[in-house]
């Protein structure tokens, strides 16, 4: 097995990626509710007037065009948020990621699967 890295962050709590996955993980939480991004998505969905009867709405994935439930839908920075690796990521990773409306999209969850895998790979 490889060397562990040291854990320098919180007390000896944390490795320097723990520290950071952390602060990006606590500012993803905090942007679920992010206003333009509900704009967005109330923008991408219709009254659903299927058979069942809990649900009333649907939403189009802005890359297959096909209608999905709300729990199958997620909304996709069109520009990434990019890395939080370090202080110097911080302002550009929290501009991209409390961006406005228009960078937002609803994505189907196999369409957003892939467009991350395939930004990923970059």
């Amino acid at each position: 097995m490889g060397a562990r890295a040291p854990k320098t962050r919180g007390g000896g709590r944390y490795t320097e990626a723990g520290y950071f996955g952390m602060i990006r993980q606590v500012l993803r939480n905090k942007s679920k509710y992010w206003g333009p991004k509900m704009d967005a998505k109330k923008k991408a969905r219709r009254a659903y007037k299927g058979p069942n009867k809990r649900q009333r709405y649907e939403y189009k994935c802005n890359h297959c065009k096909k209608w999905f439930p709300d729990k199958e839908v997620e909304m996709d920075h069109i520009v990434g948020a990019g890395s939080l690796k370090c202080y110097e990521d911080l302002p550009r990773f929290v501009k991209n990621l409390y961006c406005e409306e228009d960078n937002y999209q609803a994505l189907c969850i196999p369409c957003h699967r892939s467009k991350t895998n395939s930004e990923r790979k970059k």
